[in-house]
């Protein structure tokens, strides 16, 4: 099963992550994809947000692992475009994968060998006519991912269903 999403502004692609990083558990991993600027730390502020942690994100580009612990799970943001020419299996990221938080991958597809074989794919398309819009596809690898999708796609519903009630009442 395969989720797509439209957002239109910034804060929905916040609260859409927001929702998401509101059923994650531990141990999870979720692999972001997309271009430079689609949208990968903004999205992972949005799960920080949901895991109740305060602390500023920022981009792991520099530093490859950023770990912030002070919320409802630790989150483990990894950007391993640096791995390109590879050297992740020296890193120990199976500590990550299988640890007790929320681990968050940007450019998995340079560690392919080094991943679990259940995951959440989340890829983020910026579009050219508009610099916040984003169309969000969740791929789930896995029965545990599967049902997460599930699980976010019926938050979404009724989220829908209760803004169109506050706007009939209105």
């Amino acid at each position: 099963m395969t989720l797509t999403i439209e957002t239109n502004h910034e804060s929905e692609t916040i609260e859409l992550a927001e929702s998401l990083g509101r059923l994650a558990k531990r141990k999870d991993l979720y692999l972001l994809e997309g271009e430079l600027g689609a949208g990968k730390t903004t999205f992972t502020k949005g799960l920080a947000k949901g895991l109740d942690i305060d602390h500023m994100i920022k981009s792991p580009t520099y530093t490859l692992i950023r770990e912030y612990t002070k919320g409802r799970m630790p989150l483990y943001h990894m950007d391993v475009y640096r791995l390109e020419e590879g050297g992740g299996e020296e890193m120990g990221l199976e500590e990550y994968f299988y640890g007790d938080g929320l681990t968050v991958v940007e450019w998995a597809t340079f560690i392919k060998e080094e991943l679990p074989n259940e995951f959440l794919k989340i890829i983020l398309k910026s579009h050219y006519d508009s610099i916040e819009k984003r169309t969000i596809t969740f791929e789930p690898q896995g029965i545990r991912y599967e049902k997460l999708v599930e699980e976010l796609e019926k938050l979404r519903a009724e989220k829908k269903g209760r803004n169109n009630l506050e706007k009939r009442k209105n």
